[in-house]
């Protein structure tokens, strides 16, 4: 009995079974700056890899593509010559240095995430897993992007999946 007793109070102490999840605050953004919070994402680690749960509002309907982009910035920065929204992310988390983007099954940027599906209100809350991405410390310190149109998983017909302009933006803690 005792054993069982103590055994049970190890596993509550050390908060057996705890998922790392962050919850990261978006904002829109623009090539002046850093707009309104329209909501959080969730990241939560899980053995399928890294889920991102959504509870956002004030997108534009459709497809959208959903990135982890290398540096923990939302902030306008300077791209041909004009200030671009949100451009201090720079591009897509790629460690390897693959310059691909392949989607989230695809040996390219380990940033590309599958796209987030935002209703016909404009509202997003369907959870999306990136399952090569497996710990919550491989994101920390990096902006998570939400871009204007969708994403084809393929650098054809248009380079990065056809993303386009930066709309939304959080640095993930």
């Amino acid at each position: 009995m005792k054993k069982i007793s103590l055994a049970m109070v190890v596993l509550f102490a050390c908060g057996a079974a705890q998922a790392a999840s962050e919850d990261v605050e978006m904002h829109l953004v623009t090539p002046q700056g850093i707009g309104q919070s329209i909501g959080e994402v969730e990241i939560e680690e899980t053995d399928n890899g890294l889920k991102f749960t959504p509870d956002l509002k004030a997108l534009p309907p459709g497809e959208r593509g959903f990135h982890i982009h290398a540096n923990g910035s939302c902030e306008p920065a300077m791209k041909d010559g004009k200030p671009s929204a949100a451009e201090a992310a720079g591009g897509h988390l790629d460690p390897q240095t693959t310059g691909k983007h392949q989607g989230p099954e695809g040996a390219g940027h380990i940033g590309d995430l599958p796209v987030l599906l935002v209703d016909k209100d404009g509202n997003a809350k369907e959870a999306v897993t990136a399952p090569r991405l497996k710990k919550l410390d491989e994101v920390k310190g990096k902006a998570l992007m939400i871009h204007v149109g969708g994403d084809n998983m393929s650098d054809k017909p248009e380079p990065l999946g056809g993303g386009g302009a930066r709309f939304a933006c959080g640095v993930i803690k």
